[in-house]
């Protein structure tokens, strides 16, 4: 993309509504703009980086072997009665009536929905293990919206269901996910740690939240400096084998970590080695038995012909506020930093002085060269401009062509995460990015 012909409207100025670096930050790049309270447009730039955050957490959900569907955002009112939910939910759930004065409501989860589609669909303990998750907006209609995608009324959000036949493989169902999430998270770029957390609405009696470490984060937090060390990434855990995911969940769950709202001073005082910070919640992990599957009449056959009502578990990852939550992570005075993997492009390709012919033909070899990974400033603006427009949106890398370095084919190559700068050969500068 070449920034004069881009929609990427930059502000120089702090918009006074903002609250938190994120949103800030997200405004004045041109990520996202406000339509209402607490609901944004997406604009191309931040749209990139939504679907990039996506595709990471769908990966990992295949790699998982859960299911994609998608679910529709309006549900009746009627399903929610049968699970007993729709009374007791609170105001946060926005209703209404169609056209038919049928009560309708705009999903602030899918608990219910998913459990009637399943019922239609399975009869036969066969059937089982199954998740399904999808990618869809979400509304909850927050009394007091703030800090920009972080709380928000709309929202973009995985969420996953999980149907077994016994409490044994709903266990090992909710272990998968956690390994799923702890994976999504280390490919963000940024750490998780899972912390035992309240149930609240969804209900259940086993329940994770994942929390990351950002010093602008709304909660404080304390863990085990162990976490530190664990890397998730490596062969030694699987999907397949319980016996590796029964290890991996004694791995994340012996080291002390807990919210404010759950810290035990006592527990807190056996640590050897403490940490304590911020952190921002961006995903939430529960089993809650048959809470749902027993009133809405989810029943299949078992191998002895009982019928059993199958054991569910839900896996919610907030896509659209990993975006705010990122940028908390990954910061500085002058803007964003993003990791590569969410980055809208990899890199920033700064023609310091347009109509220079070598500095022209150096920059569109290195645009061609990055095939859709650039963004090429060649707006005819001072150098000053080029520079503070790519540290505040971030690229992970930036091409820096001026006339004297390119008169002898060298660019500048700065790392933004680091602010690391060298000088190198425009091949060696294409590689480095393309890594």
């Amino acid at each position: 993309m070449r920034l004069s012909r881009s929609f990427i409207p930059t502000l120089k100025e702090t918009p006074s509504e903002a609250q938190i670096a994120s949103h800030r930050l997200m405004l004045r790049a041109g990520l996202v703009r406000q339509t209402a309270a607490g609901i944004y447009a997406w604009l191309p730039a931040g749209l990139r980086v939504l679907r990039n955050i996506e595709q990471i957490v769908r990966e990992e959900q295949d790699a998982s072997g859960a299911q994609e569907v998608l679910m529709p955002t309006l549900q009746s009112a009627d399903l929610w009665r049968q699970s007993g939910r729709y009374d007791g939910y609170g105001q946060e759930m926005l209703r209404f009536k169609d056209r038919h004065d049928r009560e309708m409501l705009y999903g602030p989860t899918n608990e219910e929905m998913i459990t009637d589609i399943f019922r239609t669909g399975v009869k036969s303990y066969r059937d089982f293990p199954q998740n399904l998750y999808h990618i869809q907006w979400k509304f909850r209609d927050e009394v007091r919206p703030r800090f920009g995608v972080m709380r928000g009324r709309e929202f973009l959000m995985k969420d996953a269901y999980s149907f077994d036949l016994d409490h044994a493989g709903a266990v090992v169902a909710y272990r998968k996910m956690m390994l799923a999430y702890m994976r999504t998270f280390q490919r963000l770029g940024v750490q998780a740690i899972p912390m035992a957390a309240d149930t609240g609405p969804i209900g259940g009696d086993l329940s994770h939240e994942f929390i990351i470490l950002a010093p602008t984060g709304e909660s404080q937090v304390y863990f085990d400096a162990a976490f530190e060390k664990i890397d998730v990434s490596t062969a030694r855990y699987g999907f397949g084998s319980d016996q590796d995911l029964a290890d991996f969940y004694t791995t994340m769950t012996t080291p002390y970590a807990a919210t404010d709202e759950k810290h035990d001073e006592a527990a807190w005082a056996q640590v050897a080695d403490k940490r304590e910070g911020r952190g921002i919640e961006v995903g939430h992990i529960f089993y809650f038995g048959t809470k749902y599957s027993e009133p809405m009449g989810l029943k299949v056959a078992g191998p002895d012909g009982q019928m059993i009502v199958p054991h569910m578990g839900s896996y919610g990852i907030g896509v659209s506020r990993l975006a705010g939550a990122i940028i908390e992570a990954h910061h500085d005075e002058a803007g964003i930093k993003w990791p590569d993997s969410v980055a809208p492009w990899r890199a920033a390709i700064l023609n310091l002085k347009p109509g220079d012919t070598a500095c022209d033909t150096i920059c569109e070899e290195a645009y061609t060269g990055l095939a859709g990974n650039a963004l090429y400033d060649d707006r005819p603006d001072r150098a000053g401009a080029k520079f503070a427009d790519a540290d505040l949106m971030g690229h992970p890398w930036q091409i820096i062509v001026g006339p004297r370095s390119a008169a002898n084919r060298r660019v500048e190559l700065k790392r933004r995460m680091t602010g690391e700068r060298e000088e190198v050969s425009v091949e060696d500068a294409l590689a480095r990015v393309l890594k």
